[in-house]
This record gives C-alpha cells, sequence and structure tokens, in this order.
C-alpha cells in the first residue's frame, strides 16, 4: 500500500461497508441536485455544491452545475452571476472558469447569486472547489497517474492517508490530503460503537503514533459522539445521530509520537448526516378558514393550506404533495374544489357553488412526504372550512302583485299599508336590505316609503296630506331593489314590481273662512243696525250637504253682530277711529262658523275694518297756562293746537280773540306764527302782575271745520334783565298787592332776629352756668 513517488497515497481513510455507497457519492463534484421541492419554493436546489478539482484549472473548463427553480417560469429567466471573477455561470447553470485559473490554497469557496423577472428577490449558494493535488512533472509521472488513480479507487473502502510523504529524491513542497466527507445515516440501530473510518499516517513504520479527533461531537458539547481508537487511528459513533437536530459534524485529526509531539498536521474531517424519512409532515394549523364567493366561476382562488417536514426538503423525504381525501357535504358535486399538489393553493374546479343551498363546505386535506408516494411517505391531514360568501345573485321579489291602503283624508305620518318581500341572501346584508321607490301614480308626493329594518318590509307613509274632495284613491306602482348591485348576469324579476291602491276616506272638515287679505272700509261714525258686510265661512265637505251657524268670538268694543245663519255683520254701535280700540285706523273682530257635522267642526275667521277719518272732533288749545312779562318786552307765549283727528280735518289751525269781553281784546292780541303756531302777547303798555285767564278761539281745517273756545291762563308777573319773573314778581303774580307784600317782609326779618337772640342767650346760660 505505499511506493515511490507518483505512487497512491499511503494514508488512507476507510469506510465501513454500510456507508461505502454514500461514500461514493460524497467523492464526486457535490452540486447538490438531488431534487427540487415540490411545493414549488424558489431557490437553489441546495444550500452549497462542492467539487473536487486540480490545482490548475484551464479556461472553460466545466466544474459543476447549480440547479435553481423558478416555479411559473421554471429556470428559464434566470440570472446569474459569481463573486468571484475567475468563474462564470452559463444560463444552464453550469459553473466555468472565466479564465487560466491557480488556486494556491486546499481549497476556494465563492457565492452564486441569482435573480428573475418576477421578483426582486436574490438567492445565493456557496460553491466550494476542493484541491485533489497532483504531481508537478506529470511528464515523468504520467503512467503512474493512471496506475494511483486506479489503485486509489480499489482502495478507498481501507484507508486513505490524509498525510502524503513523498520519499522521490525530487525536492517537492509537501501538500495536504484534502479528506472527503463521511456521510452517516441518521438513526442507525448499531450496534455501537459503529466504526466509520481508519485513519493512518506512513510514519507508524517508523515509531508509535497516537491518533486524536477534535471538535464539536468529540471533545465540545455534544461530547463523546465521535470516538477515536488511538492506536489503530479507526474513528467510530457512539449512538444514533438525529439530522434534525446536527445535520454535520466538523472535526480535526491529530498525529503525535508517543512523547506527545506532532509528526504530523491536523486535518480537517467533515461528518454529514444523511437524512431518513423518520418525520411526518405537520399543518401550520389543524384547520384553516377561507371563503369564497357564491357563483364564482371554477379556477377560483379559495384559500392556501401548508405543511412543513422537518426533514431534509433536499430530498424526497422532505418534498410534501397534498391531496383532497374528503369533501363534505358533496353538493352539487362531490368534486368541487382542487388542491395543487405542490403549492397546497385550494381553487374551485366545478360551477355551481350557491349559499342559499350551501353555506359551507369541509374538506380534508392530506400531506404526504416522499413526494407524496403513499406507499412510502408518511402523511397527515388538516382541515379546510371553506365558507361560500353571499353576493347579490337573488333580486328581492314582493309576495303579492297588489297591495290595499285605506287613510282619512288631512292626516301625515299615517301608516298606509305594509309592503311585504322576499330575498333568499344573507339577512341583514346590503345584497338582502331592502329599498322601495314610488315609480309612479304619486305626482305631488303624498306618500313615502320607509324599510324597516327587521323585517325588511316596505312601510308606505302620508308625506303630504290628501283632501279627499281631491283625491278619493291613488295607485302606486312600487318597485323593489337592494343596496347592493345584482351580480353580473343577475336581472331583476318580475316579481320585483307591485300596485298599491290607497283609498282616502272622507272625515268631518272644518269650516274656513275664505283668506281676506285686504280690511273692508268703512267711514266712523256708522250708526248703529247699518250692515257692514257679510261674513261668511266654506264648508270644505262638499258633498255633505252641511249648515253652517256663525257666532261672534271676539268684539272688543261691542260694536258689531251677526246673523247666525248667512253671516251678515251689523253696527250695534258707532264706531269710531279715535277709540283705543283701534290700532292704526284698523278695528278687529272674530267669528266663529260651526257646522252641524257628526261631531261638529268649527272654524275661526278675522274681520278687519278699516275706519275713514270724518272731522268729529275740534281742536285742543295749547299750552294751558304760560307767563309773561307785565310790560311788552318784544316776547310773548307761543301757542298751537292738537286735534285727533287726521288731515284735512285737523291742521292748519286758525287763531283769534273773541270779541267779548272787550277787556280781552283790549288787552292781548294774537300774532300767525304758521299754519299751526300763532303768538299771543300784551296789547297794552303796562298789565299789573296776577294770574289772566285769555279765552282763545281754535278753529281746524275740516269740511265743515270745528272750533273750539279754550282758556289759557296767563302768569302776568315783573321780570329781569332777561325777560324771566323775579322771584318778588312771581309772588305778585300769585294775586298779592304791594301793601301785603310788604308786610310779609317784615315778618319774616323779626321771626329770623328772634331765632338770632334764641340762640345767643342759649348759649350765654353755658357759659355762666
Amino acid at each position: 500500500m505505499t511506493g515511490g513517488p507518483g505512487s497512491t497515497p499511503l494514508f488512507l481513510l476507510a469506510l465501513s461497508g454500510a456507508l461505502s455507497g454514500a461514500r461514493s457519492r460524497a467523492l464526486g463534484a457535490y452540486d447538490g441536485n438531488a431534487s427540487v421541492s415540490r411545493a414549488c419554493t424558489p431557490g437553489f436546489s441546495a444550500e452549497g455544491y462542492t467539487a473536487l478539482v486540480s490545482p490548475n484549472i484551464m479556461e472553460g473548463q466545466k466544474l459543476l452545475k447549480v440547479k435553481f427553480t423558478g416555479c411559473s417560469s421554471g429556470a428559464r429567466g434566470i440570472w446569474y452571476q459569481t463573486s468571484n471573477p475567475d468563474f462564470k455561470v452559463g444560463a444552464d447553470g453550469a459553473v466555468y472558469t472565466a479564465r487560466t485559473v491557480r488556486i494556491p490554497a486546499k481549497e476556494a469557496m465563492f457565492t452564486v447569486s441569482a435573480w428573475g423577472h418576477e421578483t426582486p428577490e436574490k438567492w445565493e449558494a456557496a460553491v466550494r472547489l476542493l484541491v485533489e493535488e497532483t504531481p508537478l512533472n506529470q511528464s515523468q509521472y504520467g503512467t503512474g497517474i493512471q496506475s494511483r488513480q486506479s489503485e486509489q479507487e480499489q482502495s478507498q473502502s481501507s484507508t486513505l492517508l490524509p498525510w502524503r510523504q513523498h520519499h522521490s529524491g525530487l525536492r517537492r513542497q509537501k501538500r495536504d490530503w484534502v479528506i472527503p466527507p463521511v456521510n452517516v445515516p441518521e438513526n442507525s440501530r448499531g450496534p455501537f460503537p459503529e466504526h466509520l473510518v481508519r485513519i493512518r499516517s506512513d510514519k507508524d513504520r517508523e515509531s508509535m503514533i497516537r491518533y486524536s479527533i477534535t471538535g464539536v461531537g468529540a471533545d465540545q458539547p455534544p461530547m463523546e459522539i465521535f470516538s477515536i481508537d488511538p492506536i489503530s487511528g479507526r474513528m467510530y459513533v457512539t449512538r444514533p445521530l438525529d439530522r434534525e437536530e446536527r445535520s454535520s459534524y466538523h472535526l480535526r485529526a491529530h498525529a503525535v509520537d508517543m512523547n506527545g509531539n506532532k509528526v504530523e498536521n491536523p486535518i480537517d474531517l467533515s461528518i454529514y448526516v444523511i437524512d431518513m424519512n423518520d418525520n411526518r409532515p405537520e399543518f401550520s394549523s389543524p384547520i384553516f378558514n377561507g371563503s369564497v364567493d357564491e357563483v364564482s366561476k371554477p379556477g377560483t382562488y379559495v384559500m392556501t393550506v401548508t405543511a412543513h417536514d422537518a426533514d431534509d426538503i433536499n430530498t424526497s423525504n422532505g418534498i410534501v404533495m397534498y391531496r383532497i381525501m374528503a369533501q363534505n357535504p358533496q353538493s352539487p358535486s362531490q368534486d368541487m374544489f382542487v388542491i395543487h399538489s405542490e403549492t397546497g393553493v385550494i381553487n374551485t374546479v366545478a360551477a355551481g357553488l350557491d349559499r342559499e343551498k350551501v353555506q359551507q363546505y369541509t374538506v380534508v386535506i392530506q400531506a404526504t412526504d416522499m413526494e407524496g408516494n403513499l406507499n412510502h411517505g408518511l402523511s397527515n391531514t388538516a382541515t379546510a372550512i371553506i365558507t361560500v360568501a353571499d353576493v347579490n345573485d337573488n333580486p328581492p321579489e314582493f309576495t303579492n302583485k297588489m297591495f290595499i291602503g285605506e287613510v282619512p283624508e288631512n292626516r301625515i305620518d299615517v301608516v298606509v299599508a305594509n309592503l311585504t318581500v322576499v330575498d333568499r341572501d344573507q339577512p341583514y346584508t346590503p345584497n338582502w336590505n331592502a329599498v322601495y321607490k314610488i315609480i309612479s301614480g304619486d305626482p305631488a308626493g303624498h306618500f313615502t316609503i320607509k324599510t324597516d329594518p327587521v323585517t325588511n318590509e316596505g312601510i308606505v307613509t302620508v308625506a303630504k296630506p290628501v283632501d279627499y274632495e281631491m283625491n278619493k284613491a291613488f295607485l302606486l306602482n312600487v318597485m323593489v331593489t337592494n343596496q347592493a348591485p345584482l351580480a353580473s348576469g343577475i336581472q331583476m324579476s318580475l316579481q320585483s314590481t307591485a300596485a298599491v291602491t290607497i283609498s282616502i276616506t272622507d272625515v268631518n272638515e272644518a269650516p274656513y273662512f275664505p283668506n281676506r287679505n285686504e280690511p273692508i272700509r268703512r267711514l266712523e261714525g256708522e250708526s248703529p243696525g247699518r250692515l257692514l258686510t257679510t261674513f261668511s265661512a266654506v264648508d270644505p265637505d262638499r258633498s255633505m250637504q252641511q249648515a253652517l251657524r256663525y257666532s261672534k268670538l271676539s268684539d272688543p268694543a261691542n260694536w258689531l253682530t251677526i246673523n247666525t245663519t248667512n253671516g251678515q255683520v251689523f253696527t250695534t254701535g258707532v264706531l269710531d277711529r279715535e277709540s283705543s280700540f283701534v290700532k292704526d285706523d284698523v278695528y278687529q273682530a272674530k267669528f266663529l262658523a260651526t257646522d252641524n257635522g257628526v261631531p261638529p267642526a268649527s272654524g275661526t275667521g278675522t274681520l278687519l275694518i278699516q275706519l275713514i277719518d270724518i272731522n268729529d272732533n275740534a281742536p285742543e288749545l295749547l299750552p294751558k297756562e304760560a307767563q309773561i312779562c307785565e310790560r311788552p318786552n318784544g316776547k310773548g307765549i307761543n301757542i298751537t293746537a292738537s286735534d285727533v283727528d287726521r288731515k284735512p280735518s285737523a291742521d292748519p289751525f286758525v287763531f283769534e280773540l273773541p270779541s267779548v269781553p272787550s277787556s280781552i281784546r283790549r288787552n292781548w292780541t294774537i300774532s300767525r306764527i304758521n299754519s299751526n303756531y300763532a303768538r299771543l302777547s300784551l296789547h297794552i303798555g303796562y298789565l299789573e302782575s296776577g294770574m289772566y285767564e285769555v279765552p282763545v278761539i281754535v278753529t281746524d281745517s275740516g269740511n265743515p271745520p270745528l272750533y273750539n273756545t279754550s282758556v289759557i291762563k296767563v302768569k302776568v308777573c315783573p321780570c329781569d334783565d332777561n325777560g324771566d319773573c323775579t322771584s318778588v314778581g312771581a309772588v305778585a303774580a300769585a294775586g298779592l298787592g304791594t301793601g301785603a307784600i310788604i308786610s310779609i317782609l317784615i315778618c319774616i326779618i323779626i321771626l329770623l332776629s328772634m331765632v338770632l337772640l334764641f340762640v345767643m342767650w342759649m348759649k350765654s346760660r353755658e357759659t355762666w352756668g
């Protein structure tokens, strides 16, 4: 098993017979294309790809092939790119060298990226190139290469020297041997420890070698999964492995002499756990809920169910396929739905979904791994609850073609009729809620229809009062629709329209007085017993032929009376425009008209009488009192008059003094200022102070005119420079003579002196006391 330069490796890696098949797969180009997940998840078929190459690679040499699944378009439309410009990827996923490449290390790694038109998402996979050592002078060892390759293939099942030693006379650089990964099936039944591989160094001929391994699974937790015989170099696995717990282990093998000195460089040893189908698919939920509209076309999307298998998705163990096991109810077909075997998407496959017949379907879904192989795969089930959603595919229909109602006249907000409909769509939804509309028969808008939110009935009510004498009946044409529009292709039913006959019943309406905007015009001063007008009422019940009786309701001045049978209004007093009961020349009275119906009805009316003014009031002099200086000084008293009559029976006024007694005109005189004012002045040079009553005759402008003799009381007194009465003059004007005035003044002085002497006496007593 040893040889000279160019011979087969002297230190071999031995695998057990049970692993030889897996090992042979590990020695090739590891492109990872075991399988593509049938669940149609976009991405590479493996997380990484491995190939065994020589240190020098010529330009254009194919190294391996990556595989990418793009679902809808497969591998078409996929773009590839590498992280290392020395390598390129063809459209078919083949990896080539872009130029002549020399790999100086034991391995080289780079990534391959892929993306497509359908999504901006980017996927990556790692590519690992393991370098196999080749002779420096291939011409010298040409024949030896072929013999070594053949010999190596024969010895793969026994031992491989990880550390190659070259004993030729040529000076060559030592290169470590890269050991291919060791594949170990999970869930092995043993017996344990189970032999995996043997490691040897050709230096064990010269001295005793001790072997050891380090890493996770050896001297790092989880510990002691792998062990090695330090003398023979045989490595073992001590218990069953679980790929779902850990899929690979990476150890290092060491070789030292008996003194602990390193005789070889450590080598890397990768152990991959081979997946076994030991996990059933698990649905993400035991129950999936979905919905689909009724009357949906075949192929309509319903829902998606998902199941996950913990086994390797790159092998058949983890590829899950779906199928429908049962459907309940099986109406109108036992195959209403279909499931996509790879994606779990459920679609309708048959027409005839009708919520009014079947509101919900229960579908049992089975997920099976091993690509759906029912003989070898593991299965699990879940339930899909598919609700058939309502659409407006049933128009509302009246239960009758004719509805009858009745309403009294002159009423509003009265229910006339209830319109009933049926709708097979889902209650209390826009597909079921009814909307009513009056198409014809009510141009004036006397009626309206509201929808009862509970029963969906149409309630016909009176919006505007109806007069029996004008309309004794109505025939309405009514249509009913839904809040939501009908589904495409659904037509309105002939039963969506109906007729409503409404009879109006006559009631005893109150009589009314025709509306009089203008009052009647009459002269004031009308004598009692005069006919003013006929104030009659109208009975709207023309068909009843009822008799009316009249009575007085309001007559503030008690000037009027009314005939109880014919409504003639007479005067009972004199009409006076100047009365306090007249406002703005208008007198207002109210009368009552009552019919003889059962029960009797009555109405009120207001009679307005505009009184025309006549000259029936004489003018009155103003003011009634005044004062004037006893000597003429150019000033006088301005006088005017008031008359309750209106023009032309009032002003302008005429003022004059009577001729009797003669002293009036001798002492006084009147001069005109304007049409309404005059000035009363002294006519003589001096008039003794005192109170004088001066009669004045005032005449209005009426036809015939009226006059009145009024007396003005004039106070004549001495005046100061401003023309105002002095205090002494005011007393004198009150009617006292000069002697009396002097006596009063002396008495006042004596009284004040006595008060002063009394005060002084009281103070002197306080001083001496």
